[in-house]
Formats: C-alpha cells, sequence, structure tokens
C-alpha cells in the first residue's frame, strides 16, 4: 500500500479511460431521458443497458482514479456493459441520439479492453 501523495501519475492509456468512461456515463445519462420522452414498451430493453452501462462506466472512471487493485476486472465488466449499449442503441439506427450513444459506448469498451489487459 501507498502512503498518501504518494501515488504516481495516472498513465496516457488510464486518463484517455477514464474520460471515456465519463463521457460514456453523460450520454448514457443523455440518451435516458430521450428514451424515456418517447415512451414505449420497447424501450425498457435499452432503458435497462444504458442504466447497467451508466452505473458501471461511473463505477469504473471512479475505481480507476483511486487506483482500486479491482480496476482491471472493472474495466472488463465496464466493457461488456458498454458492448451490450452499443448494440441496444443500435437497435435504432434512424435516432441520432441512439448512435451517439453507441459510438460513445463502443470508445469506452475500446478503452476499458485496453486498460482490463494493463497492469494498474
Amino acid at each position: 500500500m501507498t502512503q498518501p501523495g504518494t501515488m504516481s501519475a495516472m498513465s496516457k492509456e488510464m486518463q484517455d479511460c477514464v474520460e471515456a468512461c465519463m463521457s460514456c456515463h453523460a450520454t448514457c445519462e443523455e440518451t435516458m431521458s430521450s428514451c424515456m420522452q418517447m415512451g414505449g414498451q420497447a424501450q425498457m430493453q435499452i432503458m435497462r443497458a444504458l442504466m447497467d452501462c451508466s452505473e458501471t462506466t461511473r463505477m469504473c472512471a471512479d475505481m480507476m482514479m483511486r487506483r482500486s487493485p479491482m480496476s482491471a476486472e472493472m474495466c472488463a465488466m465496464c466493457a461488456k456493459a458498454c458492448d451490450m449499449c452499443a448494440e441496444a442503441c443500435m437497435s435504432m439506427p434512424d435516432d441520432p441520439q441512439m448512435m451517439r450513444c453507441a459510438e460513445a459506448c463502443r470508445r469506452c469498451a475500446e478503452t476499458c479492453r485496453t486498460m482490463a489487459g494493463a497492469r494498474m
């Protein structure tokens, strides 16, 4: 365990991943709001994916920033949640907000997969 104030600086890859997670979290939140305005029962599957992705990305970023020893495992789970959310959003290809969300999810999943394989 390191002493307070002795943590090493975050790597560029970790910074990129934290930023991708936070961006994805915000985009998922915006997309949930958009889905609620649309309504409809078919949106429930998408809403679940958005909620899972939103919470997972926030937690993943938090764990990386505090250098949790479980960060790699969390990044792997986050990549999976992002992949599932991107797939759900792609079910509405005519909706620009859904396409923005799918893209944010894909970017986050990619950075999280990289971090899941890295030593943190």
